[in-house]
């Protein structure tokens, strides 16, 4: 499809992609099949919503620029398969496109730096209607979404993602790809959430936030207002220790005995 002359802008933390290479690997990596319902969040130019369009059997858009809507509209409006909202997606109800509950949506995205974890807190809300989820994201934050307990990047956002998905770094995509070029390396990510998981309290979200609050300190004291000296023996976890040391299974193990 012909570019169009649109101005990005910052408010939205537009920054288009341009490189074809890269747009067919992304379209590569998703591989959309006719029985597929595809998400696409924040379609810009529809660079990859024509690529995806092109294979898959329902395309549905959410895009918060006014203007890029009418530009989606013009392109694609009659097209049978292609469903265009235009919303904010940090408040779209990505389950209402999957009303029987199945995981039955592939989420797709090039997503705004500003708001990547955020809407990745958002879908995960809905991730029991997800099959999986293919962005590209700051490379900051894919280093995040993958690290290990140990690792420098490892925190909250990994521990939450662990729970709620399986993360694979696909590749990396350097500024030059994208108008304008952003000042850092970008990255995509795959998320498969899982179909079968143990529950975790409902106050776990809240346990590991305050745990990496301040990750300097120790255990013993970013959770003194959570856990007793009682329950880090019967969690069986050294309070001693920093929260980067922990893994999803211990925040869980220390949830449990907190909030049994």
């Amino acid at each position: 499809m012909q570019l169009s002359s649109h101005i990005p802008r910052k408010r939205f933390g537009q920054n288009f992609l341009r490189d074809h290479q890269v747009i067919q690997s992304i379209a590569a990596a998703i591989a959309p099949r006719p029985s597929d319902h595809l998400v696409e969040i924040g379609p810009g130019e529809g660079v990859l919503t024509s690529a995806l369009l092109a294979q898959a059997g329902r395309l549905d858009v959410v895009e918060i620029d006014r203007d890029l809507v009418a530009l989606l509209q013009r392109q694609w409006g009659n097209h049978e398969r292609f469903f265009l909202h235009e919303a904010d997606a940090l408040r779209f109800d990505f389950g209402a496109l999957a009303p029987k509950g199945d995981a039955s949506l592939r989420v797709v995205g090039n997503l705004p730096y500003n708001i990547s974890t955020p809407l990745m807190f958002h879908l995960f809300e809905h991730a029991a209607r997800i099959d999986d989820m293919h962005f590209m994201l700051q490379k900051e934050v894919v280093d995040r979404i993958c690290a290990l307990p140990g690792d420098s990047s490892y925190g909250r956002l990994s521990i939450m993602t662990r729970y709620h998905c399986e993360a694979e770094w696909l590749f990396d995509v350097p500024p030059h790809c994208f108008y304008p070029a952003p000042k850092v390396m970008s990255a995509v990510v795959r998320l498969v959430p899982h179909r079968t998981r143990e529950q975790a309290p409902s106050s776990f979200p809240a346990l590991v936030a305050a745990a990496f609050n301040q990750r300097r300190k120790t255990l013993r004291n970013s959770l003194r207002q959570l856990v007793t000296d009682e329950q880090w023996q019967l969690a069986g976890i050294d309070p001693s220790s920093r929260a980067e040391t922990l893994s999803l299974e211990d925040f869980m193990r220390l949830a449990r005995v907190i909030w049994q």
